[in-house]
């Protein structure tokens, strides 16, 4: 029987199909593989570490086998206070920021199971510069992170390459205004009733006054998201009683003032201070002595307040780069 025309086409077809196919197997092609593209150096990643039964929270940017810079942040805030400031150094530096118990997004542990002092704040960093495998640093110290890394400075003068002091005191003179009197009551005489002006330190309205006052124009350079992750982690639970428990032990921080200065002069530290001259908390009466106890420090005075960062951040940024790229050898 002779097959219509119209059929005999897609039947040459298919047998031309089937005689390929026996002759040679016919594989897939391979998708071609995913590129993915290089993470930035300056991108910054986040992580938890255990340290004795506590997860420590940091943030942690930059090349691991470039110097390395330790950044601790202050009161009220977090690791959150560097946000902005990681990316600026994380292309020549190893950035590492990490939140204390109790602040941030590190454990909060009750007073029941962890104990609010700054001998055991520095106690944890220093375990956990250990744990994640870091031995020398350059520090940034801001507000509770002078006490905290002045003490792991006094303890392992061999680890601290530089120090960057903003707003953070190791003097007399630092605390001998306004905003400590009610604060020095408290730690003199612990009491409800020396403890309640320090405790209003915890209300929204003075957490806000941290980041406005002596500031240039808050509303054009200062985020309100700043003041608000801050007391969004001040009204979690317990922390209030966290809080006033560290309060009560900065009154043990001025009896290290000595010990401190005396590393100071000892070791020679390179320090660059960058200070918010309107700071109502650590005003520049307590930048200045810095320059005794170290004659070489360079100290620069910045028109804005107590959370520098967030106003003159950039400027930080350049005045640590040229002073670590001098200071600090790669």
């Amino acid at each position: 029987m002779k097959l219509p025309r119209t059929l005999l086409l897609p039947l040459a077809f298919a047998t031309s199909l089937s005689v390929l196919s026996m002759a040679a197997p016919v594989h897939a092609a391979a998708p071609a593989a995913q590129v993915q593209p290089a993470r930035p150096l300056t991108a910054v990643s986040y992580h938890k570490v255990d340290i004795d039964g506590v997860k420590v929270f940091y943030r942690e940017a930059g090349p691991k086998d470039a110097p390395t810079l330790l950044l601790l942040h202050g009161f009220p805030t977090s690791s959150h206070m560097f946000r902005e400031l990681i990316p600026k150094l994380a292309d020549r530096y190893h950035v590492i920021a990490p939140d204390y118990p109790g602040y941030g997004q590190s454990d909060q542990p009750g007073l029941d199971k962890f104990n609010y002092s700054f001998d055991n704040l520095a106690k944890v960093v220093d375990q956990f510069t250990a744990k994640i495998g870091i031995s020398k640093y350059a520090l940034y110290v801001q507000d509770y992170g002078a006490p905290v890394g002045f003490r792991l400075a006094a303890a392992h003068p061999e680890r601290v390459t530089a120090i960057v002091v903003q707003n953070g005191n190791a003097y007399d003179e630092g605390i001998d205004n306004d905003f400590w009197v009610p604060v020095k009551a408290y730690w003199k005489d612990r009491s409800a009733a020396t403890a309640a002006p320090v405790r209003a330190v915890l209300d929204l309205k003075a957490t806000q006054w941290q980041y406005t006052e002596g500031f240039r124009d808050p509303s054009a350079h200062v985020s309100p998201d700043a003041w608000m992750l801050d007391q969004a982690y001040l009204d979690r639970p317990g922390n209030n009683e966290i809080q006033m428990e560290l309060f009560y032990s900065y009154g043990t921080n001025p009896a290290h003032y000595p010990e401190w200065q005396a590393y100071f002069r000892k070791h020679q530290p390179p320090m660059l201070i960058v200070w918010g001259k309107n700071d109502k908390i650590f005003p520049a009466e307590g930048a200045y002595p810095y320059k005794r106890d170290l004659p070489k420090a360079e100290l620069h005075l910045l028109d804005t307040g107590h959370f520098a960062l967030e106003e003159d951040g950039h400027e930080i940024a350049r005045l640590m780069r040229d002073f670590l790229d001098r200071k600090v050898k790669r």
